[in-house]
């Protein structure tokens, strides 16, 4: 699987996401999965100790980095991302709750381990890299490289997906 340096995959060898795959988590886990991106974006796009007030194109980025998972070479990644947008049910807005930083690492953490029990290695890897990619985005926008506080905030969260 390849990725660019934003963190965006080629198209090239794309399939269809099976049917199955959220099947293969339980309900809590797939909650889970499908929230954590909503909540990475919320987080990143929040100010903070050292961290800037965010304007608009922050939000959209993120939204950007999001609808960008359904390109990824990933059934995982592309059926959380359908899931994303086939909700009706609040629970968006509830994945898209304010959180602090403690909670967001814990359940990026959480994820991980699901992760490791129940996804394809791939599968694991992209998606800890598209979440990942959805709170860089937010830190860089309108930005030319993220401050000290939004690089800790990045930092941290690479550590809490197991990617540092």
């Amino acid at each position: 699987m390849s990725h660019s340096v934003a963190g965006e995959p080629s198209s090239a060898g794309r399939r269809a996401a099976p049917p199955t795959t959220a099947a293969a988590y339980t309900a809590a886990e797939w909650d889970l999965l499908t929230d954590l991106p909503g909540r990475v974006l919320v987080a990143a796009a929040s100010p903070g100790p050292g961290r800037p007030h965010r304007d608009v194109s922050a939000g959209l980025a993120g939204l950007d980095a999001v609808a960008a998972g359904r390109a990824f070479d990933s059934d995982l990644v592309r059926a959380v991302v359908t899931a994303i947008y086939a909700r009706h049910d609040g629970a968006a807005e509830r994945g898209a709750r304010l959180t602090d930083l403690v909670d967001l690492l814990a359940a990026a953490r959480a994820a991980v381990r699901v992760l490791r029990r129940r996804a394809d290695p791939a599968d694991s890897a992209a998606y800890r890299q598209w979440v990942e990619s959805v709170a860089a985005r937010v830190c860089h926008a309108g930005q030319t490289s993220p401050g000290p506080a939004d690089r800790r905030f990045l930092e941290r969260l690479g550590g809490a997906l197991d990617l540092r």
